[in-house]
Order: structure tokens, then C-alpha cells, then sequence
């Protein structure tokens, strides 16, 4: 049996659509037949994704965008809304990592710590980010009768992580907020969810000693790390009809990773 989503004709934002999870998302929203408006702060891969989205049956729209300006969020938003008339879904997906022990300590001595510039710059764009995108966002999705707010958490923010205390905060911080706009805007028939994804073969991961990978996926029952289409699957999934009574939720797409812990 087929499900049908009802995706055909939406409008989605996709904040940082240019790779990884966010590329994938994009590209299965516009599978599905949505009009996709992309975000991202590196304008240089917008004509590439562009080609991506109408290749795969859906109508694109790229916006170079720094999720944590309001002003650039406010105008993007705007310009979204004249384009289509309307704002259907936004999936938060942009997100960055600058990790660091919160003290490092070697031969019992403090060798380094997190540094303010660090903690500020992934609290701007993961945490404040969302909270802008939203803001912005929800007045079109109330005045069109209802919408889909979809967060990237991750398991990080829900059992923190080594060396990862700004990432897992915001990732943490991403749960609350999910929860409480979901008390808050479900009167406006507005659904809101956040996605925790487990490891995930991106280009930044792809990048990491093999060491670490392994040891990702040692820790991953099922067996492997996530691909970026097994969070975009979750986020389409989520956004679609066949999720209309799922409210407030955090889905955890990880392989099992909890119970190898």
C-alpha cells in the first residue's frame, strides 16, 4: 500500500539545503512534487541545487540566507511568500559544530577550553537560527490555515556528547523549544516535531579519522552510520498527511544507537 502525502504543490523552506541532510531533504521534497525553497549561506552551489530540485519533479526557489540575521531571514521569508502565495512547511535543518572540551587538561595542567567565539557561533546559527526561521515563518503558516515546523535535534541533545557541550545545548535547547511551540501553536492546526538523527554519512563526517568513524558505527546495532536520505525519508514522512496526529513529538532515526551505549 502506497502512502499518499499530500506534499504535491506545498511550499518548504530548507534552511542549509546546500549539502548534506539538508541537500537530501530538499531533493525528496521536491520527489514528492513540493515547491522547495532553499536556504544556505553558500550561494556558490545554488544553481547546482536548483538543476537537482527541478530534476526531480519539483519547483525550486534558492535564497542565500544566514539563518541567525533576522532582517535576512525576515526579507527571505517574505520573498517566499510573494513567490508562492504561501508557506506551508520549514524544516531547521541549518546547523554547524565547532568542537571543544569544555576544559582540557594534560599532565594536570589546562591546556586549552571552549572558547567564547566557539560557544557563541554554534549557539547563533543552531539555537538562535531556529528560533528566527520560526518566528519569522509561523505568522504566513496561521494565515494560511495551518502548517509543519520540523527541528534538527540530535541523539547528541538528548545524551550529550565528548567535547561537544555548545552542539548538544543547542541540540537540547532544539527539544524544548519543539515541545513548547507545539502547546503553543497547535490551536493554529500548525504540527511541530524535531528529527534526532544518530550518526549520519555527510561530507563533515566523511572527513573525520577512520578511527572515529568506526567507532561510530560500533556503537550503531543496526550496523552502519545513517544516510542523509534516512533523515530526508523522516522529515517527509513528518510533514506529510499520513503524520497528522503526530504533535510535539522528537523522532530518534539513529539505528538503535541508545541501546549500543
Amino acid at each position: 500500500m502506497s502512502i499518499e502525502t499530500g506534499l504535491k504543490g506545498k511550499v518548504v523552506i530548507v534552511t542549509g539545503a546546500a549539502a548534506g541532510i539538508g541537500r537530501a531533504t530538499a531533493r525528496r521534497f521536491a520527489q514528492e512534487g513540493a515547491r522547495v525553497a532553499a536556504w544556505d549561506v553558500s550561494a556558490d552551489k545554488g544553481d547546482a541545487l536548483l538543476r537537482e530540485l527541478e530534476s526531480n519533479g519539483g519547483e525550486g526557489f534558492f535564497q542565500s540566507v544566514n539563518v541567525a540575521d533576522p532582517a535576512a531571514v525576515t526579507a527571505a521569508t517574505a520573498a517566499v511568500a510573494a513567490r508562492w502565495g504561501r508557506i506551508d512547511v520549514l524544516v531547521n535543518n541549518a546547523g554547524i559544530v565547532r568542537d571543544a572540551q569544555l576544559v582540557k587538561v594534560k599532565d594536570g595542567a589546562v591546556v586549552s577550553t571552549m572558547t567564547d567565539e566557539a560557544w557563541d557561533a554554534v549557539i547563533n546559527v543552531n539555537l538562535k537560527g531556529v528560533f528566527v526561521a520560526t518566528r519569522a515563518v509561523v505568522p504566513h503558516m496561521i494565515a494560511g490555515g495551518g502548517g509543519v515546523v520540523l527541528s534538527a535535534s540530535s541523539v547528541v541533545g538528548l545524551y550529550g556528547n565528548f567535547g561537544q557541550t555548545n552542539y548538544a545545548a543547542t541540540k537540547g535547547g532544539l527539544i524544548t523549544m519543539t515541545r513548547t511551540w507545539a502547546r503553543e501553536l497547535g490551536r493554529f492546526k500548525i504540527r511541530v516535531n524535531a528529527v534526532a538523527p544518530g550518526f549520519i554519512a555527510t561530507e563533515m563526517v566523511a572527513s573525520m579519522p577512520e578511527k572515529v568513524i568506526d567507532a561510530m558505527v560500533s556503537h550503531t546495532p543496526i550496523g552502519r552510520m545513517g544516510k542523509p536520505e534516512d533523515i530526508a525519508n523522516a522529515y517527509v514522512w513528518l510533514a506529510s498527511d499520513a503524520a497528522a496526529f503526530v504533535h510535539g513529538a522528537v523522532i530518534s532515526v539513529d539505528g538503535g544507537i541508545v541501546l549500543g551505549t
